[in-house]
């Protein structure tokens, strides 16, 4: 994905043959990225509140493994710089949000390369990868050091380690009210805990118009009928969309441009998928959390998605009479 260019007024008879999409927006990659950025802040600040300045380093590392890795391996391949779009600035955001305060840093460097060379940039840099590279990384993370992932802290603590779970309750012995859910004043991934600054976030980007509530509203609500129908009281309903990682992941990663499909009925289809694998990871999988496995199962569904409610050109389809 390129930054938009202003073309030069055409001569007679010229014809101008370029890639899709042909309409033109005067928004930028940069600008795009810079006001996600802006939106992330909040969580940001809530992190720090909550887990202190562990939470900042985090995030610090995090973007700085994203960001180098992308300048060294175009350097390597001779590739255009792209580190000026903010985009693996984002991707160093997420993924610090997607990962506990406790997690070694090591840890948080290798995934921002992974989240870079492997899922981005092997792929063909921004525009090409399948999936959502910070939740990709996240899930490598998963599968390789899985106590270290899912060891959360208990706010304001010191980094004492206590597991979270999704019906609010904690080892030991404290229940989260709805009230610490939506604040965030609970255990978690440093950039989920606090619902209120996730939608403080979305609601600039939606004034902003780069997304719709479209994708977020129908992941939400998909998950709660189903949730419901497996048997979860409608008491713990609450809890269960501000807990884990439901509102960072249906606005800030499901919207994802690149790996969510653009077609409306696509972008329905795709919501509705999230929203169900996550309700029913959390329901009968051995996992506390079915968010990002959600998202990533649909980034791979999504060109099929894509192809299915793709809408027929103009001027076909049609009998002729």
């Amino acid at each position: 994905m390129e930054e938009n260019k202003v073309l030069e007024p055409l001569e007679y008879g010229e014809l101008v043959v370029s890639a899709t999409p042909h309409l033109r927006s005067s928004n930028t990659v940069r600008q795009e990225m810079l006001n996600v950025c802006i939106a992330l802040m909040p969580a940001l600040f809530a992190a720090v509140y909550f887990f202190g300045l562990r939470s900042l380093i985090i995030t610090a590392v995090s973007v700085g493994a994203c960001v180098l890795s992308e300048y060294i391996y175009e350097k390597i391949t001779q590739r255009e710089i792209s580190i000026g779009d903010f985009s693996a600035v984002v991707t160093g955001i997420l993924l610090a949000y997607n990962l506990p305060v406790s997690i070694p840093l090591p840890m948080v460097a290798l995934g921002g390369v992974f989240a870079i060379i492997i899922v981005k940039q092997l792929f063909g840099g921004l525009g090409a990868n399948f999936m959502n590279p910070a939740l990709g990384a996240r899930a490598f993370l998963m599968a390789s050091w899985s106590s270290h992932m899912a060891n959360f802290t208990v706010p304001r603590t010191d980094m004492v380690s206590a597991p979270t779970y999704l019906s609010g309750a904690m080892d030991e012995g404290i229940i989260i009210s709805v009230k610490d859910a939506f604040i965030g004043n609970m255990g978690g991934c440093i950039g989920e805990v606090s619902a209120l600054a996730l939608l403080i976030g979305a609601i600039y980007l939606i004034a902003k118009k780069i997304i719709s509530l479209r994708i977020p509203l129908v992941y939400i609500g998909s998950t709660v009928i189903v949730l419901l129908l497996c048997g979860i009281p409608m008491a713990d309903i609450p809890l269960q969309i501000l807990s884990g990682g439901l509102i960072l992941g249906a606005f800030f990663m499901a919207t994802d441009y690149v790996t969510a499909p653009v077609s409306r009925k696509g972008q329905i289809i795709f919501a509705l998928g999230c929203g169900i694998f996550t309700a029913l990871i959390r329901v009968f999988g051995a996992l506390p959390e079915g968010v990002s496995y959600s998202i990533l199962v649909m980034n791979a569904a999504s060109p099929l998605i894509e192809q299915l409610t793709m809408p027929k050109p103009f001027g076909r389809g049609g009998s002729n009479k």
